[in-house]
């Protein structure tokens, strides 16, 4: 578990330095006053936090100042860690892959990791001995098709293809049906990037969604959104676009080693009530990690 924090917390560097330390340099005083709150409010805004998100946690922080229950900075910062915790744990960050096989859509914008993520996604599910199939659903780009064979060889995972230009939909068609022969125990699909302002792109997506429903009854069973952190309040943007079209059930939220913009984590959560299932903080294959919301507050305060 220390060997898994101290990884998280080497890849939120740039959101503490850009958070916690100012938080932490507030914290010095000896008292607190409605300008200490104030400036709080701004620090939270200014590391992507959200507007709305930050008016909340200072709602709470205010409300408790004022019948004297919050005395000294060093109080105001451990109750502003348990709202970030409780902001973090509205919903489950579980994958719900229960049944067989389990369905995984995976959606989200060119350059966000989205087939890398798949890769890593799948890598964990099959060392820890499930049966894992992949599908090349982005099939207007080639590179798509070939970088999800190159995971599929480095793992020993089956990918299901189709040339390229061909109808996303069949592809889905194609992969539950060898899913089911094969007995597979988990099966992600993944899609064409698309900009979230182009209706027809996301209208498409929608078809696909249709398709995989049509076909393996209750699927799919997560749809998981691949953000990128570094992007801040777009990806909010992003999530509230893709969860309108397709029903979001995850988000996986990655390139949070280089970036200052982690606070995006309690927007999404707080105001789309969409939980981070994942975050990559790292280029390497075991860097995509389960998210927790306890390890993410205590690696980032």
């Amino acid at each position: 578990m220390f060997g898994v924090l101290r990884s998280l917390s080497d890849g939120l560097a740039k959101t503490r330095k850009s958070l916690a330390e100012k938080i932490g340099t507030l914290v010095l005083g000896e008292k607190i006053d409605e300008a200490f709150l104030d400036e709080l409010e701004e620090v939270l805004i200014a590391s992507d936090v959200g507007v709305e998100t930050a008016s909340f946690v200072l709602k709470d922080l205010k409300d408790r100042f004022k019948r004297q229950e919050l005395s000294s900075p060093g109080q105001v910062k451990d109750r502003l860690k348990q709202i970030l915790f409780e902001i973090l744990s509205n919903k489950p960050t579980q994958l719900s892959i229960s049944a067989s096989p389990a369905a995984i859509l995976v959606v989200g914008v060119n350059g966000t990791g989205k087939t890398t993520s798949i890769g890593k996604l799948a890598y964990r599910l099959h060392a820890e001995g499930k049966k894992v199939m992949l599908a090349a659903g982005d099939t207007f780009r080639a590179a798509a098709s070939e970088q999800l064979s190159i995971w599929g060889e480095r793992t020993g995972i089956p990918v299901i293809k189709h040339r390229e230009g061909a109808d996303p939909s069949a592809v889905v068609f194609d992969a539950v049906t060898a899913a089911k022969a094969r007995a597979m125990d988990v099966l992600i699909v993944d899609t064409a990037g698309r900009l979230h302002t182009k209706s027809n792109l996301m209208e498409e997506l929608k078809k696909v969604k249709r398709i995989f429903s049509r076909e393996l009854p209750g699927a799919p069973h997560e749809t998981l959104l691949v953000l990128d952190g570094s992007t801040g309040q777009n990806a909010l943007v992003q999530a509230k676009m893709f969860n309108e079209a397709v029903g979001v059930s995850g988000i996986v939220l990655t390139k949070l080693d280089g970036t200052s913009k982690g606070g995006i984590v309690f927007a999404i959560n707080k105001e789309l009530a969409i939980p981070v299932k994942f975050v990559g903080i790292g280029e390497a294959i075991e860097d995509l990690r389960s998210f927790d919301p306890k390890e993410f507050v205590d690696a980032l305060l």
